[in-house]
């Protein structure tokens, strides 16, 4: 262990290099190195090789455990019943949401599994060597925003376990401008929690899952643990599954439609960029669990929320829909200090979580792939929560600007065409036969024009088109847009559809004939051996062989 520690650590003569020339931040070349040598790409942008694909179908289950079960999943019901809708709706939106997104999440998921390369290689496949690189900055910009604002609700219940073991913390003075939108405390809070997160998203994906599990057990036991205590001292479920609705008509049907496809929105970003987690999956067989599992889970962790808040309205005379409020009413006691100790490390735990699996992977596979000849998955983990934690300001994204956080979630507008177009490029253009080493080369048949497929950005703009007017609404709520507002309350489904339609069309009229192959060309020669490999029209082919890395393309001139 000392040695390896050792080995970390740079030497003198490295530390000094790397402080005065850029090139000494270079990575070293893979011998099994997929692009030529006039590119670029390291052993984390390359296809998982066969000794890294150690996920199974119940590590897909509890990789939704640890992406589901936190603050935002607990609240998401309840935050449903407050504008207006009742728990029945809540239910369905919740279920029914969760299933759709799942589809596109186990249709990406595939090709992660067949191809084994992360989202920003699998992106030149449609939109080109170049393009991808648009698509990828797409991606990162949710991902940072969404580690930041995880990262600070992480904080505000990591300051309350700071006050439960000391209570002398709750009363520490504070020093900050309130223009700052942060008191002291709350930033002792948020140091604390982001350095207690930075060992765990550097561990990299393929040996994550014995985190899964773990944060899984935890959490599934603290939110039965909190909804019994607060449904046993209130003596009933509370008001909530009694209450009325306080819309009516079709304000209520366009509503619950709104709340479905927020739903759906809040993982647009995994539907999208699924393959950084799937080319880990030992079989295409198991990442379909994920169509179950999704819902499933966050059905669990909503309804766990649900009742938490209708129970609390009885005990505390209010709906207390945040796990950080709730622990504010049990500082009182020594019982109720040391259930907010373990209760409130426990969702600290979940927000890890989730910062690792939905933020960071994606992250740090985004930043390697824009990057690789200066940053891996380590190097861009760390940056990426560097920037997520502090550089993003969360404190000030999470108080002061609500209209950015919603347009955020509004970025969905985006990922959907982008999440359609990379279904049907595989399903229906390609056939679900891609040649995996020319994905490395920017001059190979993946190039199109000028490294632009101008199919897929023309599908990809004239998708989001349509709903620019709501996002402009969403952001302004005082702009009138007229009608247009209930195409954006179908966001993902218009930005999905059009974009696949559009896609498909272009590539009828216009197609690519270079960047089709009649059968799959893997890095590896056993790849997908147990699933047998795959040619024009979905015909299988399967040869074992050795384990190796097919030689590079030809040196680019």
């Amino acid at each position: 262990m000392a040695d390896r520690i050792r080995r970390r650590i740079p030497s003198r003569e490295t530390v000094r290099q790397r402080l005065t020339s850029v090139k000494a931040w270079e990575l070293e070349v893979e011998p099994s190195s997929l692009a030529p040598r006039g590119a670029f790409s390291n052993a984390d942008t390359d296809p998982t090789p066969k000794e890294k694909q150690t996920w199974k179908a119940y590590t897909l289950i509890f990789y939704w455990f640890s992406d589901i079960l936190t603050i935002q999943g607990w609240e998401s019901m309840a935050t449903i019943i407050k504008i207006g809708l009742t728990y029945k709706e809540a239910i369905w939106c919740t279920l029914l949401g969760d299933f759709l997104i799942a589809i596109p999440v186990v249709l990406n998921g595939h090709i992660g599994t067949r191809l084994r390369v992360p989202f920003p290689i699998q992106a030149r496949s449609s939109f080109g060597f170049h393009a991808a690189k648009g698509v990828v900055c797409i991606r990162i910009a949710t991902a940072l925003f969404w580690h930041a604002l995880q990262t600070y609700s992480g904080s505000q219940v990591m300051a309350q376990v700071l006050t439960a073991i000391w209570p002398s913390f709750g009363r520490m003075p504070n020093h900050i401008p309130a223009s700052q939108d942060i008191d002291s405390k709350t930033l002792v809070a948020h140091l604390l929690f982001w350095l207690l997160q930075l060992p765990f998203v550097l561990i990299p994906p393929h040996k994550m899952t014995w985190f899964f599990y773990t944060k899984a057990a935890l959490m599934i036991a603290t939110s039965l643990g909190i909804v019994g205590y607060l449904v046993h001292r209130a003596g009933t479920s509370g008001e909530i599954f009694n209450q009325r609705p306080t819309v009516d008509g079709s304000e209520r049907a366009w509503l619950t439609v709104y709340m479905l496809f927020q739903t759906v929105c809040g993982w647009a970003t995994m539907a999208t960029n699924i393959a950084d987690v799937s080319r880990y999956v030992k079989s295409p067989r198991h990442q379909i669990v994920q169509a179950a599992s999704l819902p499933l889970v966050g059905l669990y962790i909503g309804a766990m929320g649900m009742l938490a808040c209708s129970a609390s309205r009885v005990v505390y005379g209010a709906f207390i829909w945040s796990p950080a409020e709730l622990f504010t009413h049990w500082q009182a006691t020594r019982a109720g200090r040391a259930a907010v100790v373990f209760a409130g490390l426990s969702f600290c735990l979940a927000q890890i979580g989730i910062n690792m699996s939905a933020n960071i992977v994606s992250l740090s596979n985004d930043l390697a792939g824009l990057f690789p000849r200066h940053l891996n998955i380590r190097r861009g983990a760390l940056l990426g929560t560097l920037a997520g934690g502090w550089v993003m300001v969360p404190w000030k994204i999470s108080g002061s600007a609500p209209q950015l956080v919603t347009f955020v979630s509004a970025l969905a507008i985006f990922l959907a065409p982008i999440a359609a177009i990379l279904i049907a490029d595989y399903f229906v253009v390609k056939r679900r036969a891609v040649d995996v080493p020319a994905l490395y080369d920017p001059r190979g048949r993946y190039a199109y024009w000028r490294g632009t497929n101008p199919r897929a950005v023309a599908a990809l703009l004239v998708a989001v088109a349509p709903n620019l007017p709501g996002l402009a609404h969403d952001v302004s709520p005082g702009l009138r847009i007229g009608g247009a507002v209930y195409i954006y309350y179908l966001n993902y489904a218009v930005g999905f559809g059009v974009a696949a339609a559009v896609y498909v069309a272009l590539n009828v009229v216009f197609p690519a004939r270079e960047s089709l192959v009649p059968r799959t060309v893997y890095a590896y020669d056993d790849a997908s051996a147990e699933e047998g490999g795959e040619g024009s029209g979905g015909e299988e082919r399967g040869e074992k062989g050795a384990s190796e890395v097919r030689t590079r393309p030809d040196v680019l001139p």
